[in-house]
């Protein structure tokens, strides 16, 4: 079961006029799309536009409704969830993808992360969990539980080793090292802006030009990188 996620702050509650955060639902067993499309659809703040049965049909929905977030199961027919993850991503680069699976297997996290997905979700979660998952993704930020975490921090390192690639021509300043660095132990926004003493908003700025300077797609691929260029001290 996945580890409770640290939500970000609350914004305004009630009728404040927040716009709900747009979602689609691609993965092919009929019961569970629909079910979770259902438990969803009752969810405050949270908009179901769509669903899709696979990931065509899902890259096809994307394209013509432009969600918040797309749920996505891995594994489906006529294309996997990881090219269809990374097909959405250049159709609709603003969308955010969280990927549901039945197991945390190494490989299709990896592959998720470098296909642009903002978020790796099992299946078991529970409906809150996945609820919270799309309003921390949808907030910007990214969504992996501690135990994928260490396995992503595990995959990085060996390819750090084997890729021994020079550093980017682009550099960060130091504040963006900074939240870089914090960005990439897996605290959230608030938490960041707590510790270096600057808003949420500053930090998004931040994280903004981060990946706009390393050309990156997400918050878990700026922790790729972190890793690979020994931001962090992981041994």
């Amino acid at each position: 079961m996945m580890a409770p996620v640290t939500p970000p702050p609350a914004t305004t509650d009630g009728t404040s006029g927040t716009e709900p955060v747009r979602v689609i639902v691609v993965d092919d067993q009929e019961l569970f799309r629909r079910g979770l499309t259902m438990l969803l659809g009752i969810e405050d703040g949270i908009e179901v536009v769509g669903e899709a049965g696979d990931g065509e049909a899902g890259l096809r929905l994307a394209t013509t409704t432009a969600p918040d977030v797309v749920l996505l199961d891995v594994r489906m027919p006529k294309g996997s969830g990881i090219a269809a993850c990374k097909a959405i991503k250049d159709a609709v680069p603003a969308t955010k993808i969280i990927m549901l699976t039945v197991s945390d297997e190494e490989g299709d996290l990896y592959e998720a992360v470098k296909s642009g997905a903002s978020g790796y979700l099992l299946k078991d979660s529970s409906i809150d969990e996945v609820a919270q998952a799309v309003r921390v993704v949808s907030d910007g930020q990214s969504l992996i539980s501690p135990s994928m975490a260490v396995k992503l921090i595990d995959e990085f390192k060996h390819m750090s080793r084997a890729e021994k690639t020079p550093g980017p021509s682009l550099k960060l300043t130091e504040r963006e090292l900074q939240v870089l660095r914090l960005v990439a132990t897996g605290i959230n926004n608030r938490e960041v802006g707590h510790r270096l003493g600057i808003t949420d908003n500053t930090v998004k700025n931040h994280m903004r030009n981060i990946l706009e300077k390393l050309q990156l797609h997400s918050r878990m691929e700026a922790v790729m990188y972190a890793v690979r260029e020994k931001l962090l001290d992981v041994p």
